[in-house]
């Protein structure tokens, strides 16, 4: 993951919401210090820290990580270090306002995420291996080669059985959510 491009485009999205790092810090609830450190490409960001940061831009996850990855299609995966690791399959399509991602989990791995934006929903489609989602404060198992659709305006996480798992994750974004878009 070249974190140099994804301080470039914090910098970049700041730039264009003509916001400064302060104003960011409280939008995004992510330090000032952390978000300079994001931006010189001093800090490489946590999934957390990304989401947490689109959240508060209203923006797709690919506004971030554009770049960092060439080619969507072709990208190597992004790996979080003591997190789940993200290829993205699709960047943000504004026709169809979704991205698609591969996310991998390692074995008996559990990832919690926090609610993304009012409005947002998000598909899983099993892999490989073993995953339950958690929605609604239950967790529901997925079949291999099955889907599940649900609210990620909430808090929800996932979970992968003892040989790991991988599964591709769209996530939908509700019109007008993008702050460029308004």
């Amino acid at each position: 993951m070249r974190d140099d491009l994804i301080g470039a485009n914090l910098r970049s999205l700041r730039t264009r919401a003509g916001v400064s790092l302060s104003a960011a810090a409280e939008l995004t609830g992510v330090s000032k210090a952390m978000l300079g450190q994001i931006e010189r490409g001093e800090s490489s960001p946590t999934i957390a820290t990304l989401w947490k940061i689109t959240r508060g831009f209203h923006l797709p996850l690919t506004a971030l990580i554009e770049g960092a990855c060439p080619d969507a299609s072709r990208c190597g995966v992004l790996e979080f270090p003591g997190s789940i690791s993200v290829r993205p399959v699709f960047a943000f399509d504004p026709a169809l306002r979704s991205e698609t991602f591969l996310v991998g989990l390692k074995p008996g791995q559990c990832h919690e995420s926090q609610p993304h934006d009012l409005g947002v929903v998000e598909e899983v489609l099993l892999k490989d291996g073993q995953l339950e989602v958690l929605q609604d404060g239950a967790w529901q198992e997925v079949a291999l080669g099955e889907g599940l659709r649900f609210r990620a305006d909430r808090p929800h996480g996932y979970r992968a059985g003892p040989e790991g798992a991988r599964f591709f994750n769209t996530m939908h974004y509700p019109a007008p959510l993008l702050a460029t878009e308004a």
